[in-house]
């Protein structure tokens, strides 16, 4: 019995595109990498996370570590973008400050949490050649940040050194993901201000 278009149309609409199982594998991956860790996550926990076999994973990457590889590299991507947009939004330094830590927060709190948590705590999974690439994706990021607390530095407003201030400020707000409950009594913009009130404290 022959298919009318309509009918393939309809099968076609039920069946995912190839890049939309490449994409819900991503996000697969950066959940379960992140729950269960890179090494406790095997190819047929993604498989059965997105509806497909196991073999069919390969149809998109070539190995696990090339998942979490572009895990990493995409969510890098974004982390840049935001604090991209965080920086030309603020016309001091104080608020550019504000809005870099309040990006960071939303990027570990927000529907990007998961890529987040796994970049910066899973990056040691990958092979030597892939963790360098990683690496200088994420000085980029960090770049951006030591520009805005050198600019503090010059201006008086911290009198620590940049680079410690930012591996303090990285170990502060990464740390919020095992303690900070979004929708509870404090917001983020609240989170934000405390992290600022603790870098700006009234200075003797």
């Amino acid at each position: 019995m022959s298919v009318s278009a309509y009918e393939l149309s309809l099968q076609m609409a039920r069946t995912p595109r190839l890049d939309d199982r490449r994409e819900r594998l991503l996000d697969a991956a950066a959940r379960l990498f992140r729950e269960h860790g890179y090494e406790r996550t095997s190819v047929r926990q993604l498989a059965e996370a997105v509806g497909i076999l196991s073999g069919s994973v390969f149809h998109h990457f070539s190995s696990k570590e090339e998942i979490l590889l572009e895990v990493m590299r995409s969510t890098i991507e974004r982390m840049i973008s935001s604090l991209h947009e965080a920086s030309v939004s603020a016309d001091t330094t104080e608020a550019r400050l504000f809005q870099l830590i309040r990006a960071e927060l939303e990027l570990l709190h927000g529907p990007t949490r998961d890529g987040v948590a796994v970049t910066f705590f899973q990056w040691h999974s990958l092979g030597p050649d892939k963790q360098r690439h990683i690496l200088s994706m994420r000085e980029e990021y960090e770049n951006i940040w030591l520009e805005a607390l050198q600019q503090a530095l010059e201006q008086g407003l911290i009198d620590t050194d940049p680079f410690v201030t930012r591996r303090l400020l990285t170990g502060a707000n990464g740390w919020t993901i095992y303690w900070y409950q979004a929708g509870g009594s404090m917001s983020l913009d609240d989170l934000a201000g405390q992290v600022c009130h603790l870098l700006f404290r009234e200075r003797k």
